[in-house]
């Protein structure tokens, strides 16, 4: 596990979103965001109607990342998020979307 770049340090973060999240194309626009920074992970919708993000990468990549997300036209569908981090795993290649 890469620990620098810049002194910062490698996470995994996972957010459960809540609101207007589902049927609105909400994973397709996260996926289209992310492919502008360097993370991994996977977004899916959840059965009680939240999507939850996984991803993984270096802390402010994910921050900038997220900030896009509630600066997209999902950020006014957002209620509330959720969200917990912990060291990175090593899960994901690629960020997608998971069914």
């Amino acid at each position: 596990m890469t620990r620098s770049r810049s002194g910062d340090e490698r996470i995994r973060c996972q957010v459960s979103f809540t609101g207007r999240v589902q049927g609105v194309g909400f994973r397709y626009t996260v996926l289209e965001l992310a492919r502008s920074f360097d993370v991994t992970g996977i977004v899916r919708n959840e059965t009680d109607g939240s999507v939850e993000l996984v991803v993984e990468g270096y802390r402010d990549e994910i921050e900038r990342f997220l900030q896009a997300i509630d600066a997209s036209r999902l950020g006014r569908l957002i209620r509330h998020k959720q969200h917990q981090e912990g060291p990175e795993q090593g899960s994901y290649r690629r960020f997608s979307i998971s069914y």
